[in-house]
């Protein structure tokens, strides 16, 4: 199966920014339906941030993301993207990429209903002041 490689990851103030990255080999990511982002903070359940289809480039972002963060797709370098901005103490956790084949896109942001067939390492981003 495809291997998702995760980076990008720190420790940032209040109102800064974070890119992560997800580098995807074994396969291009334009063959996989949806491709999506994840995080989980400690205690919590795990919770999606955005997604996107491959198909029509189609992007879904939770409300508490909304307007901050930015999904994309570098398809030259086979890496997905995850655009932080004006983070926030609460965007604290640990972050997984993921993908799909099947046409999840209505449900991609509810990793349990969804059930993505392929994760990544995951990266831990704490903001703190």
């Amino acid at each position: 199966q495809v291997q998702l490689v995760e980076s990008g990851g720190g420790l940032v103030q209040p109102g800064e920014s974070l890119t992560l990255s997800c580098v995807a080999s074994g396969a291009t990511l334009s063959a996989y339906y949806v491709i999506g982002w994840f995080r989980q903070a400690p205690g919590k359940e795990q919770e999606g941030v955005s997604c996107m289809s491959t198909r029509d480039g189609n992007t879904f972002y939770s409300n508490a993301v909304t307007g901050r963060f930015t999904i994309a797709i570098d398809h030259a370098k086979n890496t997905a993207h995850l655009q932080m901005n004006s983070l926030k103490s609460e965007d604290t956790g640990t972050y997984y990429c993921a993908v799909d084949r099947r046409d999840v896109v209505d449900m991609c942001l509810d990793s349990v209903l969804s059930r993505f067939g392929s994760w990544s390492q995951g990266t831990q981003v704490t903001v703190s002041s």
